[in-house]
């Protein structure tokens, strides 16, 4: 039997096919585009350390803690990040996976609305029309 029609069958099947398939779409669109930007996350914080070394976070645009900016590949970015390399989490990305702050904000919020999972109300109702 092969592994995927062992996964189909477990309840997280189509989560291991999602991250498979844009694992695999991710591969073929960064083949063919040249990576031409740092994605750098800061991962430590800089508490306690130089003024010099907080102001090239600051310089980076980097404030807080898991926060992601996008920089084109230059030497003094590169210089940059070579001065914080302890604090900072760097990938090469093309250009078509940069996104701006505002992008970022969109896609960590969860989609508006509710749904409701049941309702009680329904064995009230069925309760009051026992008595009646």
């Amino acid at each position: 039997m092969s592994p995927l029609r062992y996964w189909s069958s477990s309840p997280s099947a189509s989560y291991i096919q999602r991250v498979l398939f844009r694992s695999i779409e991710t591969a073929a669109s960064s083949s063919t585009q040249p990576k031409t930007h740092f994605k750098i996350t800061l991962r430590r914080s800089a508490i306690g350390l130089g003024e010099k070394k907080k102001e090239t976070l600051v310089s980076l645009g980097l404030h807080r803690r898991m926060q992601t900016v996008y920089h084109p590949h230059t030497p003094e970015t590169g210089g940059k990040i070579l001065k914080v390399k302890e604090l900072v989490e760097v990938e090469n990305v093309p250009i078509g996976a940069v996104r701006t702050q505002e992008q970022q904000r969109h896609e960590r919020k969860a989609p508006r609305g509710y749904a409701v999972a049941g309702s009680r109300m329904r064995a009230f109702q069925w309760e009051r029309t026992k008595w009646q």
